[in-house]
């Protein structure tokens, strides 16, 4: 018996393949490249096709690709499936599945769900339908492909990412017992919504049961999913060691690899460009708050800012609001002008046309706009979290404020109307980042602004956090180019005071010391890259395709 063998072919399978949603899509998009040249496997990515009719600039299609078996699967199987590629460093093939053809077979498939694997699809709602029909055809689409073209000597590989792909994994296993099936949570859909509910994970994290909580949190058909599929697969995969705690707590079986997130540095401008789209982007931040407060804060204004998803416990916009005002209300910064972005997609309504009309104009003059929070205005402008904590906190961005707060609730990506850049186009121009999250199982954000050399505040409730800890063998300090600041479910003031610090200390560092910590921050990121990281996505594949070749000889 071979234990060694490596796989032929490796099927990623997401919701947020050709489809960008979240930090998972950073995940596969950018370990593409590296994945393929370093596995050495035929790597085939699995998504939704959510673009019938409509042109999708991350997919390009290829009808010659796998052209035989498409014909197959669909007057076979009534599977339809377009071939192609991602248009991503690799550019590796996708296949883009029609998952609606399921629908009318959902009753029979979750009936087979619980009586094979014991999930419990009754209490199902909301997106759990719409991921499990993708997640089945996924699989069949799988399987038609590996009887069509797939020798029995090949070693093959199905990587599940998240609950919503978990049910199509288990399927696919049972029908296809050689295929070694990997499964990854990025973070458990319990574990999320606890924090999000506002209860405290942490302080009573021995004492949670994840069935238990889920019934109390109506979670009860995602977590089956998630703890069926993470008990059954052949290799359970996790992002980082706070999240293995909470898969071993809640789903009741610990990791059998940590698969850390790494990134691509190809998104950053050449080093000879560098400081030039550094100075660019500052600009175009500071034109833009100066239309809005009506002031002319220069060069020398310190860029502070923090973003993400629009979770305002659970990312730490809570504790950095917090930490502004603590700075505000000691009055510690030596009369330095201070610009806070909360980059932050809100349920925005459209750009705001006098800030529109003021930003056309060369002099705009020096009175502040109406309402001088937020660059878009908002559908629930008096019900909205950001704004209402600024409200109560007394942030006004008066003229005379030495510390202004700025809300971008729109996604930067070029088209918002008001800035016109990119999220990375403006992330170079910061001075600091601050994301002291309570629930994150790694942190991309922290990630990448290290990575265009801004200084970053994390917690160590990220995994990202903890990473940087690991690597330094120490708390790391803002002097590091990483601050990891400590947080439990107590200290949320204590907490909030160490961020205040870390903007009040860099307000009094010479130019050479920023810059020196600034150089910090990107060695630190090059820690992270995918060249560094892959090694653990091999290592989980090769124990997944042991352990089915170890079955498969024990039952021959």
């Amino acid at each position: 018996m071979d234990t060694n063998r490596k796989p032929n072919f490796i099927f990623s399978v997401s919701w947020e393949v050709c489809n960008k949603i979240g930090g998972i899509y950073t995940v596969l998009s950018t370990q593409a490249k590296t994945l393929k040249e370093e596995s050495g496997a035929t790597l085939i990515y699995v998504g939704p096709d959510l673009w019938e009719g409509k042109n999708n600039p991350l997919f390009v299609e290829d009808k010659s690709l796998y052209a035989i078996w498409k014909d197959v699967a669909r007057e076979n199987d009534g599977i339809l499936v377009r071939t192609g590629y991602w248009n991503i460093p690799g550019r590796p093939i996708v296949f883009l599945v029609n998952f609606m053809a399921s629908y009318p077979l959902k009753n029979s498939i979750y009936g087979r769900a619980w009586e094979l694997f014991k999930v419990d699809s009754m209490h199902a709602y909301g997106d759990y339908d719409e991921a499990s029909m993708f997640s089945y055809t996924a699989a069949m689409a799988v399987k038609s492909f590996y009887n069509f073209n797939i020798s029995p000597n090949d070693t093959v590989v199905y990587h599940a990412h998240e609950w919503m792909t978990g049910l199509g994994a288990l399927f696919l296993k049972h029908f296809i017992p050689q295929v070694a099936t990997v499964f990854t949570t990025h973070a458990t859909s319990i574990g999320r919504s606890i924090c999000g509910n506002g209860k405290a994970l942490y302080e009573f994290f021995k004492g949670y049961n994840g069935d238990q909580m889920a019934q109390e949190l109506n979670m009860e058909s995602k977590h089956s999913v998630e703890k069926q599929t993470a008990q059954r697969v052949d290799c359970f995969t996790t992002v980082s060691d706070i999240t293995a705690l909470e898969c071993t707590q809640l789903l009741e079986r610990t990791p059998d690899v940590i698969t850390v997130n790494g990134f691509e540095d190809g998104f950053l401008p050449p080093a000879s460009k560098f400081d030039a789209t550094r100075r660019d982007a500052r600009q175009c931040i500071l034109n833009v708050a100066n239309k809005l407060f009506g002031t002319f804060w220069g060069s020398e204004t310190v860029i502070v800012a923090t973003g993400g998803r629009y979770e305002f416990r659970n990312k730490g916009i809570d504790l950095f609001l917090e930490s502004l005002r603590k700075l505000r209300d000691n009055n510690r910064t030596d009369g330095a002008h201070i610009l806070a972005l909360i980059n932050v997609p809100a349920w925005v309504k459209e750009p705001r046309a006098d800030l529109q009309d003021r930003l056309s104009l060369k002099d705009s003059g020096t009175t502040p706009l109406p309402m001088p929070l937020t660059t878009h205005w908002l559908h629930n402008m008096d019900e909205d979290r950001v704004l209402c904590t600024l409200r109560s906190m007394g942030f006004e961005n008066r003229p005379d404020d030495n510390i202004k707060v700025l809300f971008v609730p729109c996604y930067l990506d070029g088209n918002d109307g008001i800035f016109g850049r990119s999220y990375y186009d403006l992330l170079i121009g910061q001075d600091l980042a601050v994301y002291p999250s309570y629930y994150e199982p790694w942190g991309y954000t922290p990630l990448e602004s290290a990575a265009f050399k801004v200084p970053t505040v994390t917690s160590d409730l990220a995994g990202f956090g903890l990473w940087v800890n690991s690597v330094l063998g120490r708390k790391a300090e803002i002097e590091d180019g990483v601050k990891v600041v400590h947080r439990t479910d107590g200290n949320w003031h204590d907490a909030a005071t160490d961020i205040s610090a870390q903007i009040e200390k860099w307000v009094q560092l010479s130019l050479a010391q920023r810059e020196e910590i600034r150089q910090k921050a990107g060695k630190i990121a090059q820690k992270a890259l995918w060249k560094h990281f892959i090694k653990y996505y091999l290592e989980a594949y090769q124990f997944a395709v042991n352990k089915t070749w170890r079955k498969m000889y024990q039952n021959s």
